[in-house]
């Protein structure tokens, strides 16, 4: 008999701490199946980061209201204590995908997409060209990025039209003082207060009709004090297909009729815009090249882009007519892609890892047993974190479905892997860690400090610990 179907619970792991880490850990813990079956489960939840969370603390830009929510719910989760978190524990370097078979029955891939979509045009590689993915990282304080970022620009470009371009453009456009309520690192805030941004351009290569973005995303933008919306007329154009989608869809309509009325608003006189900061929206514009110029030889001082226009399905095609924009910096922002891991199969077009609705596939087509994946590494980087539930729903479905056939562990102890750790020296974070670094970011906000050592009036929800050494310290108590 399959060691799976004995006495022992059937012991999986996940890969990745982010929402679709998590999804899969309480699906599988809340499964009919299992809660009203012959078997129990004991999961543990693996994060190369000290915290939890992934993409919510280093994806997603501070100032979003809603990410609260989706915190305060996979807080929930954890937190009832049939879940084990281990941190500060990196896949292909402190355990191989051998330790992993070797400890547990089942092994699910939930790592998310964290680098940026290549953007294949002259120019790409010049000085003040960045990837948006950099700069989100930035921003949210990712323990292993630089601390430092040049914002020296005052005209810049935002390549997208998805949330994560209009996140970009918000924090570069917004006043730093406005951002001090949150949870930005100390030296976000400084840099940002310095920034001598004017304008910020963020295009889309489709119409209005066609934008990737959420109307929350969108309506966030008019928040912004002391920076104005600037729209073009030339700009709004909706074929068949756009009618179409306007008709068919409330999330489209919102939109169109919120970027519609913001044109109708807006002064026709652009001497009348009163803002020191403004952020232009523009649409149908194709990205063709990044250059510099005599005065400063390998840096960014221009884009140009092809104006499009709608092809009558919700596609486009070139126009033909050149448009040159003068700027500092270029922020690409066009998607996020998977990186290849160790030992796992990666189809490199896609940026995900081969599999078959969350069951992992060999270069030949075939399953691999008891490897699984879910999120953004198994369907690529599109939809919205609560679409990553029902990647969950599926993948775990078909663990749940294969569990007697799986190969069994070879020392299924909970105590084994945690000795394993330990042996190597490994400096892994858990739950309660978590709890206490939770902790000390919220003191750290309620009792913030400014740079001359004057105590502010503001409270803070927290102040974000940013040094990997810092957090590992405070989680383990040392």
């Amino acid at each position: 008999m399959s060691s799976t179907t004995s006495a022992r619970p059937l012991r999986v792991a996940i890969i990745g701490a982010g929402p679709a880490g998590v999804y899969a850990a309480d699906i599988l813990t809340k499964s009919q199946e299992v809660k009203g079956g012959d078997f129990e489960v004991s999961i543990d939840l693996f994060d190369q980061y000290p915290a939890p969370y992934g993409l919510i603390r280093y994806g997603v830009a501070p100032d979003h209201p809603r990410i609260k929510g989706i915190v305060t719910a996979l807080h929930k989760v954890l937190d009832r204590g049939d879940i084990r978190f281990l941190g500060n524990v990196n896949y292909g370097r402190d355990l191989t995908l051998k330790d992993f078979r070797t400890f547990y029955d089942a092994v699910i891939f939930a790592t998310g997409a964290v680098k940026d979509a290549d953007l294949n045009i002259p120019g790409v590689e010049l000085e003040g060209s960045f990837g948006g993915a950099d700069f989100v990282s930035w921003y949210d304080g990712h323990p292993d990025v630089d601390r430092d970022w040049p914002l020296d620009a005052s005209q810049i470009a935002v390549i997208g039209n998805g949330n994560v371009a209009l996140d970009i453009a918000r924090v570069l456009s917004k006043h730093a003082d406005d951002l001090l309520t949150t949870e930005i690192p100390a030296n976000v805030y400084a840099a940002l207060k310095k920034s001598p941004v004017t304008d910020v351009h963020v295009f889309g290569r489709r119409g209005p009709a066609q934008v990737k973005f959420t109307p929350l995303e969108l309506r966030e933008l008019s928040h912004s004090r002391d920076v104005d919306i600037v729209l073009y007329p030339e700009d709004f154009d909706f074929d068949e297909a756009s009618e179409q989608q306007i008709a068919s869809n409330n999330q489209t309509k919102t939109m169109v009729k919120t970027l519609t009325n913001w044109l109708v608003e807006q002064p026709e006189d652009p001497s009348e815009f009163t803002a020191s900061r403004r952020l232009h929206l523009h649409f149908l514009h194709s990205p063709v090249e990044i250059t510099d110029s005599p005065e400063t030889p390998g840096k960014v001082a221009n884009i140009r882009f092809e104006r499009t226009r709608l092809n009558g399905t919700g596609g486009v095609e070139g126009t033909g007519e050149y448009i040159d924009y003068p700027v500092q910096a270029v922020y690409r922002a066009i998607g996020y892609f998977g990186s290849e891991l160790p030992e796992v199969g990666y189809d490199e077009r896609n940026g995900v890892i081969p599999n078959e609705g969350g069951r992992v596939i060999d270069e030949s087509g075939n399953v691999v047993p008891g490897i699984y994946c879910t999120g953004w590494i198994k369907r690529g980087p599109v939809g919205l974190i609560g679409h990553t539930k029902g990647d969950a729903l599926e993948t775990i479905g078909f663990l749940l479905e294969d569990r007697l056939n799986l190969p069994p562990a070879e020392h299924p102890s909970e105590d084994a892997i945690i000795d394993l750790l330990e042996k190597r020296g490994v400096r892994y974070t858990t739950w309660e860690g978590w709890l206490k670094l939770d902790a000390h970011e919220m003191k750290l906000g309620a009792n913030y400090v400014h740079d001359d050592g004057s105590i502010s009036d503001l409270v803070r929800e927290r102040v974000k610990l940013v040094p990997r050494e810092d957090m590992i310290a405070i989680s383990r108590g040392e």
